[in-house]
């Protein structure tokens, strides 16, 4: 059955499709899988959802991904912890809800005012613990705006396949850690934006996130180390395409820009806590 134009940009709009790692289709599967110490500030939300440690209390998400649920604890490095706040950017609930109604008359007439309306969101959320995390070292935030043409490091854990048939049916949405890489193509206000190049440029393990892993990391390194600049959040409707797909070649990924918003995670945190870490 086809799927509806605009599926393509709601699918985090369900608790069971949400944002993992998409695969080049002429590299092996097994060149992509690593351990979860290749990157234990990997947090999972419970069900499926993802966000990253980047101070000892505190969590960075996809506001979407904390959505529809009561948020009580997450899992890092084996252990669950203790939720003590939620902090949607302001203004969230009120975007989502406009995305939310654009969508309930899916049709190709009001197909751009649905992508308006995601443009204009701001999608990104704190965590703040009950306890410090004292086992795991938080990520350091990529504060510069200078992301476009970079090489971007991705991790997820849910839905798999490769860039030539798309996600596999029925891929489960948290499963194994993979890593892929690939490069930032733009930009722009509170988004970053990769392409799934799957030509003679793509990256040796080049990949794309897929359903499972919203709020996940996107790493830029710089001086020596990894640092987060963005969060893995909605996929665009495949070109040239008369059928949704997810996961192919040649589709455009926007992620939360974590440049964009690094202040307010910093006035959030220390109006919080007398020592926020970061």
């Amino acid at each position: 059955m086809r799927r509806p134009y605009w599926l393509a940009l709601v699918l985090f709009m369900v608790p069971a499709t949400v944002l993992a790692i998409v695969i080049r289709p002429d590299v092996s599967d097994s060149r992509y899988l690593v351990s979860d110490s290749s990157f234990p500030a990997l947090v999972d939300l419970p069900g499926e959802g993802q966000g990253v440690l980047i101070a000892p209390r505190w969590v960075v998400t996809a506001a979407h991904a904390t959505q529809g649920y009561m948020l009580m604890r997450v899992r890092l490095h084996g252990q669950w912890r203790d939720v003590a706040h939620l902090f949607l950017y302001p203004g969230f609930k009120k975007q989502f809800s406009d995305v939310r109604k654009a969508a309930e008359h899916p049709t190709m007439q009001n197909a751009s005012l649905l992508m308006a309306r995601f443009e204009a969101m701001h999608d990104i959320a704190l965590i703040e613990l009950a306890e410090p995390v004292e086992d795991v070292k938080p990520v350091p935030l990529y504060r510069d705006s200078d992301e476009q043409g970079k090489v971007a490091e991705i991790f997820g854990k849910g839905a798999t396949g490769n860039g030539k048939v798309g996600e596999y049916p029925h891929s489960p949405h948290r499963g194994k850690l993979r890593r892929a890489y690939n490069r930032i193509v733009s930009a722009h206000a509170q988004w970053l934006d990769y392409v799934f190049d799957c030509g003679r440029n793509a990256l040796p393990l080049e990949g794309v996130s897929g359903d499972g892993d919203s709020g996940g990391p996107l790493l830029i390194r710089s001086h020596g180390e990894w640092k987060l600049a963005g969060l893995s959040d909605w996929k665009h409707w495949p070109e040239g395409r008369s059928e949704f797909a997810a996961g192919v070649c040649g589709q455009r990924f926007s992620n939360s820009r974590i440049s964009h918003y690094a202040k307010w995670i910093s006035q959030t945190m220390a109006s919080h806590v007398k020592n926020p870490g970061i």
